[in-house]
């Protein structure tokens, strides 16, 4: 008995001291991020655009909070952008060096960067960019500036884009686990993986078109910023014209092809340095953490910009989830401020819960009883994304965001096959005619199946009515357009599903003219839980990472995806208006 009472009271003492020491060690951190928040910055200093890690529209951090840079795995793309525009008038910066990315952020993300870096270069500050290797979204962000230059023995990647859908019909026959569907919706294939082995002439051409339009978006910014014909642009694509460093030279890709040491050399030649000098670099992180205290946008009206990022799943919802209960709660505090005269709803989403996208929708409509609420669309703002973006006055999208998708499904799973193989009989006792309404033990009745269609078109009716009502137009208009088809965001404008092609900045500035309002700040939502709180979340569910990632070594990380992607639909609840497809864009 002193035994066992010894060993719990060592083991308590462990676990006292384990915590002090992580208290302690937490705080030490924290001072020393606190020295660092004073950057200081020499004189002829070039920014170093290296971007490592994921890229979000909005991170949320709380400045006051000291473990917020500690814990943090993303950029947020709104940090980024400032950062550039102040380095813009920056006496110090002298010009921004791009290096080696293999960047982590969506096609509109990465558009908007550029568009970033387009107005910084009317400074007359340069850029130039350097890399070992560029894949496409890559060269796109470095095609705008003033010179590109390559290892002389490393590559690119420059053949046009692509896409790719797996299929599990087969996989669903063979294990007897099989995803029941009910949809309403020509194209909408979100479901299709499921009921067949190959692409549908519906899908195989909305896809073909999706990507046709933004590939011609970035040919268009590539010939502008290198000053060569759309038409040799995708002759270079084509023939692989880049695929060698000495072809990427000819064909004008790059401007030269150096090693690391001879592009310092042209970074001091641009900085008027002495070839002996050390470069004055700030990197990236260590600049945000001055730009973000200056601001540019100043008066006691405010704009809020609320962000709605991930996929949409009923509840709170947190930095990569649309829940209605965090999006529902910065919408009311942007509404019942009365410095906040207009709101800019930033969606990022492939959409998901039909009911939550509801809900969201109903709040941005009485937001917009009071106050003007303008929707900016990022890389995607597809179903039930665009769901709740339909209500806003104005909506604006990037010419490369996906949008569109007005369409609903339900997928229920079914392991009868399985159950059968295995010798599993389940057998069901109810009380009405209807208590017993699905197994996932049974095959799925008709009667069931009537009962969740019913469900479906009723919920694509609604989202009908949303979009005809926001968008002005007729139900019949809204369905032709439907079907859960998904557009760019050029064809989008061109169709009306949104207003104008734009940035958030773009989306900010008309939500202004809407209040008639000129001098303004910005006020973001929603606050999200502090870097230490997610941090000691994440230790909690270590064990479960710990699981996945053990998993993800052994069978390989494209394996591991469409495991992910499986499991995704299989916790799938309520009747979904969700993007058609996971879009893997090459």
């Amino acid at each position: 008995m002193n035994f066992l009472r010894n060993l719990l009271a060592a083991i308590l003492g462990s676990l006292i001291a384990f915590g002090i020491m992580v208290v302690m060690f937490m705080l030490f951190i924290s001072l020393i991020a606190g020295a660092e928040d004073g950057v200081v910055i020499k004189a002829n200093t070039i920014l170093e655009l290296q971007l490592q890690h994921p890229i979000n529209d909005y991170v949320g951090n709380n400045e006051a909070d000291p473990f917020a840079s500690i814990f943090g795995k993303a950029q947020g793309l709104d940090e980024i952008l400032h950062a550039i525009a102040v380095a813009k008038t920056d006496p110090d910066i002298k010009g921004i060096s791009i290096n080696s990315n293999f960047i982590l952020a969506g096609l509109a993300q990465t558009q908007a960067i550029r568009k970033a870096l387009e107005d910084f270069k009317q400074s007359g500050k340069f850029i130039y960019t350097y890399a070992d290797f560029y894949l496409q979204k890559d060269y796109y962000l470095a095609s705008v500036a003033d010179s590109i230059f390559l290892n002389p023995v490393g590559g690119m990647d420059f053949k046009g884009l692509s896409s790719e859908v797996l299929f599990y019909k087969d996989l669903q026959e063979k294990t007897g686990v099989k995803m029941e569907v009910i949809r309403h919706g020509k194209y909408k294939s979100a479901v299709e993986p499921f009921l067949a082995n190959e692409m549908s002439d519906a899908n195989r051409t909305q896809i073909k078109e999706l990507i046709t339009s933004l590939w011609n978006t970035m040919v268009t910014d590539i010939a502008e910023g290198r000053n060569i014909s759309e038409a040799n642009i995708n002759i270079i694509a084509d023939t692989l014209g880049g695929r060698l460093p000495k072809y990427a030279k000819a064909s004008g890709l790059v401007d030269d092809l150096l090693f690391f040491d001879e592009y310092e050399g042209k970074l001091r030649s641009a900085l008027s340095m002495d070839a002996k000098k050390e470069i004055n670099y700030v990197s990236l992180d260590d600049y945000t953490r001055r730009s973000n205290k200056k601001t540019i946008h100043k008066g006691d009206n405010k704009i809020a910009v609320v962000y709605a990022q991930g996929e949409i799943l009923y509840g709170e919802g947190g930095p990569d989830i649309i829940g209605q209960g965090i999006i529902t709660k910065a919408l009311k505090k942007a509404v019942d401020d009365d410095n906040v005269k207009a709101i800019v709803l930033r969606v990022d989403s492939p959409g998901g819960s039909a009911l939550t996208s509801d809900i969201i929708w109903r709040e941005v409509e009485l937001a917009k009883e009071k106050k003007p609420v303008v929707v900016s669309m990022g890389n995607v703002a597809a179903s039930g994304g665009y769901y709740i973006a339909a209500g806003a006055n104005k909506i604006f999208a990037e010419p490369t965001t996906i949008t569109g998708s007005i369409g609903v499904f339900g997928t229920i799973p079914n392991i009868n096959g399985l159950a059968t193989d295995i010798g599993i009989n389940a057998e069901q006792v109810g009380t009405n005619a209807n208590s017993v309404d699905y197994s996932v033990f049974e095959p799925m009745t008709d009667d069931f199946r009537n009962v969740v269609q019913e469900g479906i078109e009723v919920v694509y009716e609604t989202f009908l009515e949303r979009v005809a009502q926001g968008r002005n137009i007729t139900v019949a208009q809204a369905d032709s357009m439907a079907q859960g088809r998904v557009w760019s965001g050029v064809d989008a404008q061109r169709l009306g599903l949104v207003d104008e092609l734009g940035t958030l900045d773009d989306a900010i500035k008309a939500a202004a003219g809407l209040a008639e309002i000129e001098t303004y700040g910005i006020r973001k939502y929603p606050k999200y839980k502090s870097g230490f709180e997610r941090f000691m979340e994440d230790m909690s569910s270590a064990k479960s990472k710990i699981g996945q990632n053990l998993i993800k070594e052994e069978i390989g990380q494209d394996s591991y995806e469409i495991i992910k992607q499986f499991k995704s639909v299989m916790e799938q609840k309520g009747i979904q208006a969700r993007m058609p497809f996971k879009l893997d864009i090459k």
